[in-house]
């Protein structure tokens, strides 16, 4: 496969930093929104940790999950625990021990590369966000939360930039698009399968 390789380095880096500016891809077919619910979702106060908008790839993606804020906000902060809902996600080890907040640092591993992020920001059930070097790329990755009346509108975005991206950007495009779009279809799996439970 042509970009397999360009893929399993956008999972990697992904993962080590929230970032995201650029394509787009709709909520899933069945689960109606609205443009007004999505802006809000994606709006941010001038404080935010933000993306590099001027990135050569962006990447934004957007999903609808029927389920608790509270679950959700669990599953995604819960790095030490991605591996059993992220099949890309080989380990997570925390070096920041608590709660992730603002300074904090985690090591993983995912389709063979090793990545050192920094958690940026944290508004608890809002908005999350980390980045990092990785491979000569620099990304920041960016999530927020918007309860909905139909659930929880989760938006993220990632940013990328460094020589590699210049370098193959078309490829690397791809590779985001499909990282992010894959994390948070996971995410909603994750969290809809515990609803009820």
């Amino acid at each position: 496969m042509r970009i397999l390789t360009a893929t399993k380095f956008a999972a990697a880096t992904a993962g080590a930093v929230l970032l995201a500016t650029g394509t787009a891809h709709a909520l899933d077919d069945d689960q109606p929104t609205t443009a007004t619910t999505i802006a809000a979702g994606a709006a941010a106060h001038t404080d935010d940790v933000q993306i590099d908008a001027n990135a050569p790839v962006i990447t934004r993606d957007n999903i609808l999950i029927h389920a608790p804020l509270q679950t959700i906000w669990k599953i995604q902060t819960d790095v030490e625990n991605w591996p059993t809902w992220q099949p890309n996600v080989d380990v997570v080890v925390k070096d920041t021990p608590g709660r992730l907040r603002p300074g904090s640092v985690f090591r993983w591993t995912t389709e063979g590369l090793n990545i050192t992020s920094t958690v940026k920001q944290v508004d608890y059930g809002k908005r999350l966000a980390w980045g990092g070097p990785a491979q000569g790329i620099t990304a920041i990755h960016v999530w927020t939360f918007t309860p909905t009346s139909d659930g929880v509108l989760v938006h993220t975005e990632e940013s990328w930039t460094g020589d590699p991206v210049t370098a193959n950007q078309a490829t690397l495009q791809t590779a985001l698009d499909n990282s992010l779009h894959n994390w948070v279809n996971n995410l909603k799996h994750q969290a809809e399968s515990q609803v009820g439970k």
